[in-house]
C-alpha cells in the first residue's frame, strides 16, 4: 500500500473513531429507553357533568372537566396542543404555559379564563359519563396522554 493510501486510511479510522466517541455519551444518556422520552404532561381527572333537568346548564357543564397536570419541574407551552374526546370534539389551547407541578383544568361551558381555569364556551357535554377517551395532543399532533373510562378501555 502506497504511503498517501495508508495515511488517509489512517485519517479515515480516526475520523471514524472520534464521531463514535462522540456518539457515545449521547447513548448512554439515554438510560436504555426506546423512543422518544415521554412527556411530564398528562391527564388528571375527569370529572363528569351533573346529571339531572338542568345537564346543558353553564353550571352543570362546568362541573365537566378535565385536569392537566404537569409533573416535570420546568414550564410547558401548550400553544396549539388539543384535548380532544371519542368524538372528535376539539378544544385547542391558545398561549398556555404551565409552570412546573402545576394543573389546569379545562371546563367544558362558559366562563373567564385564568392559570388554574379554562372553559371550551361550549353548549353541550363533551364528555360521556359512562364511556369515552380523553386525549391530549401536543403542538405537533403527537398523543402525550390518554384517560378512558368504561367499555373495555384502558390507560
Amino acid at each position: 500500500m502506497s504511503r498517501i493510501a495508508f495515511r488517509l486510511v489512517s485519517a479515515a479510522l480516526a475520523a471514524g473513531a472520534i464521531v463514535a466517541a462522540a456518539a457515545l455519551p449521547a447513548s448512554a444518556a439515554d438510560h436504555g429507553r426506546s423512543g422518544p422520552a415521554r412527556s411530564r404532561v398528562v391527564i388528571g381527572d375527569v370529572h363528569h357533568a351533573g346529571r339531572g333537568s338542568d345537564v346543558r346548564s353553564n353550571r352543570s357543564l362546568n362541573e365537566e372537566w378535565v385536569t392537566v397536570t404537569n409533573k416535570g419541574r420546568h414550564s410547558v407551552r401548550l400553544d396549539r396542543w388539543t384535548l380532544t374526546d371519542a368524538d372528535h370534539h376539539v378544544y385547542r389551547f391558545g398561549h398556555v404555559s404551565l409552570r412546573g407541578h402545576q394543573s389546569v383544568r379545562i371546563h367544558t361551558g362558559n366562563g373567564r379564563n385564568t392559570d388554574r381555569d379554562l372553559y371550551q364556551d361550549r353548549r353541550a357535554s363533551v364528555f360521556d359519563k359512562s364511556r369515552d377517551t380523553a386525549t391530549l395532543r401536543d403542538g405537533r399532533g403527537h398523543v402525550v396522554d390518554t384517560e378512558s373510562w368504561g367499555g373495555r378501555h384502558h390507560r
